[in-house]
């Protein structure tokens, strides 16, 4: 096990150079930088000629991405482009725990709300509670995250007026009311995924021939359930938890964005837009990492939940 996650921590060097290596190549693809002016207004050539100085842009792309890199694997993002005499390390010390706040909020929720509802259609296959769960769970998954964080605040803000509109940084820090629609607008269509693999799995398990031979046997149902069925149709779920976590700490850009929520998912469509090439780069680097380290936990904790599985050294 020991020398497997070795390996596997290894493998994760390579595939965070590619993605920094793509990630600095289409920045400066791009057309526009981060001192051409904004709005129209064409910068000073001169200025723009000393601000690029300044921050080491008019060295050769090359030497640009190895001082970067040297920086980066210190954990020293450099300096922000466009929040003048701001460290992107700072700023993601900042706001990050927004971000990773929202998300595992958002995790909580679809756990709690996706698993009952899929194990509870599966019990009750062909029945209402079966064709309802199936209703919501399409609907989940069709409808997207930005799409319904608008009807939420549409109807829940602006018709019931239950929640602000405008939530407030002092608000999100000192209260739970505002974080619930941007936690049921992400976490939603995960729940939706969560609950239409929950019923597929035990629908199978449950045609399986072992639960025929315990309930022969004369076993509760309530036994039959909980040790036998869920047990095994829960190995499928979990192996696409870990990628589902992931994909809600760092996808929650758009829901931030519109809930005014003061995370990482803001500051990098400003940086996109502003290019700002710190900004990306660091959020790029470090969403990254955090994908990888899901996947990863999620592949050495399998073992637990199907003991077929053996991790070889």
């Amino acid at each position: 096990m020991t020398a497997y996650i070795i390996r596997r921590v290894l493998a994760l060097i390579p595939v965070l150079f590619v993605v920094s290596l793509i990630t600095f190549l289409l920045m400066h693809i791009a057309p526009g930088g981060p001192f051409e002016g904004q709005e129209g207004k064409r910068q000073d050539p001169y200025m723009q000629k000393r601000m690029e100085e300044s921050f080491g842009l008019n060295k050769p792309l090359y030497e640009q991405y190895y001082i970067y890199m040297i920086h980066a694997v210190q954990l020293d993002f450099g300096p922000s482009f466009q929040q003048r005499g701001r460290n992107v390390t700072d700023l993601l010390r900042e706001h990050a725990r927004y971000s990773v706040q929202l998300g595992l909020f958002a995790l909580v929720f679809a756990i709690v709300v996706g698993l009952p509802l899929g194990i509870v259609a599966a019990l009750r296959q062909n029945s209402w509670i079966d064709y309802l769960s199936l209703l919501i769970a399409t609907l989940g998954v069709a409808v997207p995250s930005f799409v319904l964080s608008l009807y939420l605040l549409l109807f829940f803000s602006t018709t019931l007026n239950w929640f602000d509109v405008v939530p407030t940084i002092e608000s999100y820090n000192g209260e739970l009311k505002p974080w619930i629609l941007p936690t049921i607008a992400l976490g939603l269509p995960s729940a939706a995924l969560l609950a239409r693999l929950a019923r597929s799995s035990m629908v199978e398990v449950i045609r399986q021939d072992y639960v025929r031979t315990a309930r022969s046997k004369g076993l509760r149902e309530n036994v039959i359930v909980m040790r036998h069925i869920i047990k095994n149709a829960m190995i499928p779920v979990w192996t696409v938890l870990g990628p589902l976590a992931a994909a809600l700490v760092t996808g929650s850009f758009v829901v931030e964005r519109i809930f005014l929520l003061p995370g990482i998912g803001q500051y990098f469509i400003d940086a996109i837009g502003n290019r700002d090439y710190s900004m990306i780069m660091a959020t790029t680097l470090v969403y990254s990492f955090m994908i990888v380290v899901f996947n990863l936990l999620t592949d050495i904790t399998y073992g637990l939940f199907d003991p077929r599985v053996k991790v070889s050294s």
